[in-house]
C-alpha cells in the first residue's frame, strides 16, 4: 500500500465524544472510520450506558461493537471541578465536539455553545437530541421508538390493522448520519474560513426528511399511503409472495414493460399482460387481491429456485427474503471482501467495512474500548 493509501481523510481530526446509545457514537464511529481521533468521554466504572443493553456479541452489548470501535476511553465525573478541567483542556485541543446529553447538561457543565464558541472560535460543535436546542419540545425524553411514533412513520409501517416499529434504531440512525455529513461539511467550511461551526441536530427532524415520499403522497389532506405489511403501499405486485417450498421470494415491478415481461416469463401468461384488471399500474395496485392470488396459484408449484431463476430470466428486479444469520455468509459481502476483525476485550469480532470503496485508503478498523482503557495516557498527554 502506497503512502497516499496509508492517510485517511481526517487522520489530522480530534474529535471529543460526550456521547451515550446510538445517534452520537455512530456519527463518531464513522468519523473514526475516516481516521479522526475519536476520544470518547465515559462515566467511571460503568462507562456509557449502552455497554449494559445486553451480551450477545460473545460477552459484549450489540449495540455497543457495532458502534465504538476505533475510540479512545477517558472516564470522567463531568460532575467533578476537576475532571471539568481535564475536559476543557481536551475541547481546547479539539476539532470536533460531539454530545447527545440531556437537554441543557452542557450549559450546567459550563460547555455549552456560546461559551465555547467564544473560547475556541475553531472549534465545530455538533448536538444531538430528540428535538433540537429549541421549540417547545426540546425538553422532551426522546428515545427512537418515541421518534419514529412522532414522525409518523408508525403510520405507515406494519400492516393495515397494526403499525410496526422498525427493526432497528432507524431514528438514531438517521439522526447520526445526518451529524456526521454535516461535520465533514463544517470541517470543509473551516479550511475556507477558518471559522468553527454550531450544528444542531435532531431525530425528530433526521426522520421527518425520510418520511418525505409518504408526506408528499399525502399532500393537502390525501390520503396516506396504507401500512402493506411488506408489499410497496402503492405500486404492485412488490413485495414477498410465498413459493412452494414454503418460503418467500421479494420481487418489484415498476413499469409495463416489466410487467408485460413478467406475465410472459413467469407467469407463463402472456395474455394477462392486457388484461383490463392489470393493464396499468394503477388498476394492478386496485386489484392487488386478486393479481396476488394469481400470482400464488403459480408460485405454489415451483421451489425458490425456480421462481429466483424464471424472475432473473425475464429481468425482473428480486431477492431472497433472509434471516438475519444469512448476512453473516452473504455470497455478495464475501466476494467484495466486506468483512474484517476488530480487538476488544472477548477476543477478535468480525466487523463490517464501512459503505462505500474508496482507492486511496482502507477505513480505519481498531479495537472496540473497555471502559477507561486509555484514561491514564489521555491524562498524561494533557499533562495531569
Amino acid at each position: 500500500m502506497s503512502q497516499s493509501q496509508t492517510t485517511r481523510p481526517l487522520d489530522h481530526i480530534t474529535v471529543v465524544a460526550l456521547e451515550h446509545a446510538i445517534a452520537a457514537p455512530l456519527c463518531t464511529r464513522h468519523l473514526a472510520d475516516m481516521g479522526a481521533r475519536v476520544i470518547k468521554v465515559e462515566r467511571p466504572v460503568v462507562g456509557d450506558f449502552a455497554r449494559a443493553y445486553d451480551e450477545r456479541a460473545r460477552g459484549l452489548a450489540s449495540h455497543f461493537v457495532w458502534v465504538n470501535r476505533s475510540k479512545e476511553s477517558l472516564c470522567l465525573d463531568l460532575k467533578d471541578t476537576h475532571d471539568l478541567q481535564v475536559l476543557d483542556r481536551l475541547i481546547a485541543r479539539a476539532d470536533v465536539l460531539v454530545q447527545n446529553l440531556a437537554p441543557g447538561a452542557t450549559a450546567r457543565m459550563g460547555i455549552d455553545t456560546n461559551t465555547l464558541r467564544k473560547k475556541y472560535p475553531r472549534l465545530i460543535i455538533c448536538d444531538i437530541s430528540g428535538y433540537g436546542q429549541d421549540g417547545p419540545y426540546r425538553d422532551k425524553k426522546a428515545y427512537d421508538l418515541l421518534i419514529q411514533s412522532e414522525a409518523a412513520y408508525l403510520s405507515v409501517t406494519g400492516t393495515p390493522d397494526t403499525p410496526v416499529k422498525s427493526g432497528n434504531s432507524i431514528a438514531d440512525i438517521s439522526a447520526g448520519m445526518y451529524a456526521y455529513s454535516n461535520i465533514l461539511a463544517a470541517i470543509i467550511q473551516r479550511d475556507k474560513t477558518g471559522e468553527g461551526a454550531h450544528i444542531d441536530v435532531s431525530m425528530l427532524e433526521s426522520l421527518t426528511e425520510w418520511m418525505g415520499f409518504p408526506m408528499y403522497y399525502a399532500m393537502d389532506g390525501a390520503p396516506p399511503p396504507p401500512r402493506s405489511s411488506a408489499s410497496h403501499a402503492t405500486i404492485y405486485p412488490y413485495g414477498p409472495f410465498a413459493v412452494g417450498d414454503h418460503q418467500e421470494v421479494m420481487l418489484g415491478i415498476q413499469n409495463e414493460r416489466e410487467w408485460a415481461l413478467f406475465c410472459e416469463h413467469v407467469l407463463e401468461q402472456s395474455n394477462l399482460a392486457t388484461n383490463s384488471r392489470f393493464n396499468t399500474g394503477t388498476l394492478r395496485n386496485a386489484n392487488r387481491q386478486e393479481l396476488k392470488q394469481i400470482i400464488l396459484q403459480v408460485f405454489a408449484k415451483l421451489t425458490t429456485l425456480q421462481v429466483l431463476e424464471r424472475l432473473e430470466k425475464a429481468q425482473i428486479a428480486n431477492a431472497k427474503v433472509n434471516q438475519i444469520s444469512d448476512l453473516w455468509t452473504h455470497p455478495q459481502l464475501q466476494a467484495r471482501n466486506r468483512w474484517r476483525e476488530v480487538g476488544s476485550s472477548v477476543g477478535p469480532l468480525p466487523a463490517l467495512l464501512p459503505p462505500g470503496q474508496h482507492d486511496g485508503f482502507e477505513a480505519r478498523m481498531d479495537a472496540i474500548p473497555h471502559v477507561g482503557q486509555h484514561t491514564a495516557a489521555i491524562l498524561q498527554e494533557l499533562g495531569f
